[in-house]
């Protein structure tokens, strides 16, 4: 316990915990905690474009996020859920609108 409060009160993590390092993922995992809210909804809300578009979003920064030194594994996992909950909302649109014979038929 004593080693936990000593490294816990060390100026190497509070200056992590004060740092964009930190804060610039913990800020970004709103868009995939939002996008797994948003697989319950109805498919027909999807934009297939911007799906498209926070993919290739969330690609470019995982690849980011191993290249910066130090690396930010915080940032890689944050882009990594992204990137798998927007390819189930593509799927989802592409499903519905192009897959879905009952909705063609209405």
């Amino acid at each position: 316990m004593n080693r936990l409060r000593k490294l816990l009160s060390s100026k190497e993590t509070r200056d992590y915990f004060l740092s964009t390092h930190f804060w610039g993922p913990v800020a970004n995992w709103g868009i995939p905690i939002a996008t797994i809210a948003d697989i319950q909804k109805d498919p027909k809300f999807i934009s297939g474009k911007m799906t498209a578009a926070l993919c290739v979003y969330s690609a470019a920064f995982m690849r980011f996020a191993l290249r910066v030194q130090p690396r930010n594994m915080l940032l890689f996992a944050c882009h990594f859920v992204n990137e798998g909950a927007q390819i189930t909302q593509g799927c989802r649109f592409i499903k519905y609108n192009y897959l879905d014979k009952n909705k063609q038929e209405q």
